[in-house]
């Protein structure tokens, strides 16, 4: 069937005119990442103070002073590009997924705009639901997890002296950039994997994947996960069994997710008339 004149958007210009709008869309992006990162820059001291929160509840559970070290001269520094790096991406991302959209709309069909557009509307979202969650319910787990290692016993907690019992004072007295490093490593590991969802969704769509498919590989996918939690957080159990059980719940949800997108999609072929019964088909053939 030839499409209509109207269901796509006329893309027959030059390959030059391609790389020319790409060019285009690209500096439009690395200019707002820019603008995006100086504004950041300006205010790093405050998104660092946020982001101390966990670990200054933690310290002030155990009547500790919070306070963090710079390790070396130049620490300070690199925590503030840093943060404003990410930062930076994370403000400027609306951007950057406008002129993406932009440079790849002309060449979707009307009904391909209509089913990807939720997905790009839905994928920050998620990554902002994950890393709302690593902050909010798994960085302060975790703190309260490792801050049990202290070794204290019997001396005063605001000042780190070491009581009669302790043969060692073992007190947290954590860098600067570690810390930042530990803390965004959370954040971005579980905003990256809540994108899960996402991509299963938009390859169930596309018909790539199937609901029954995934169902018959839950096993293999409890290990994927365990094994990617264990790539993309800290080198403990605790952290990777929070992000596990985060995790699979998603891909559970993934599956009546593409289910929902399959009877839709059989519902919509059956009042085409063009749906096939697998199983018919199947009884048809060996008749």
């Amino acid at each position: 069937m030839n499409a209509r004149p109207d269901d796509i958007e006329d893309s027959s210009a030059p390959l030059i005119e391609h790389l020319a709008e790409l060019r285009t869309r690209i500096l439009y992006s690395l200019g707002a990442f820019v603008v995006a990162m100086v504004i950041c820059f300006t205010v790093w001291n405050p998104i660092f103070n946020f982001l101390t929160h966990p670990i200054c509840e933690a310290l002030a559970d155990r009547q500790q002073d919070c306070g963090l070290v710079l390790i070396k001269l130049q620490e300070g520094f690199f925590v503030a590009v840093r943060i404003s790096v990410l930062g930076g991406f994370a403000l400027a991302f609306p951007v950057i997924a406008y002129q993406m959209w932009r440079f790849v709309a002309p060449g979707l069909y009307r009904s391909e705009k209509q089913a990807f557009l939720p997905f790009i509307l839905a994928s920050p979202a998620m990554f902002i639901a994950g890393a709302a969650f690593a902050y909010y319910i798994v960085l302060p787990i975790a703190f309260d997890f490792f801050l049990n290692f202290q070794q204290n016993f019997g001396g005063d907690p605001t000042t780190g002296t070491v009581g009669e019992d302790a043969p060692a004072g073992i007190v947290f007295q954590g860098s600067m950039e570690q810390y930042l490093s530990l803390t965004t490593s959370f954040v971005m590991a579980f905003g990256i994997c809540f994108q899960l969802p996402v991509l299963l969704t938009l390859m169930g769509k596309a018909g790539l994947i199937t609901s029954r498919g995934l169902a018959g590989m839950r096993r293999y996918a409890i290990v994927l996960i365990l094994v990617v939690a264990a790539l993309v957080t800290p080198p403990d159990v605790m952290s990777q069994l929070i992000l596990f059980s985060a995790i699979y719940p998603l891909y559970e949800v993934s599956i009546l997710l593409i289910r929902r997108i399959e009877k839709q999609r059989e519902a919509q072929m059956r009042a085409d008339g063009t749906w096939i019964d697998e199983e018919e088909d199947e009884d048809s053939t060996k008749a």
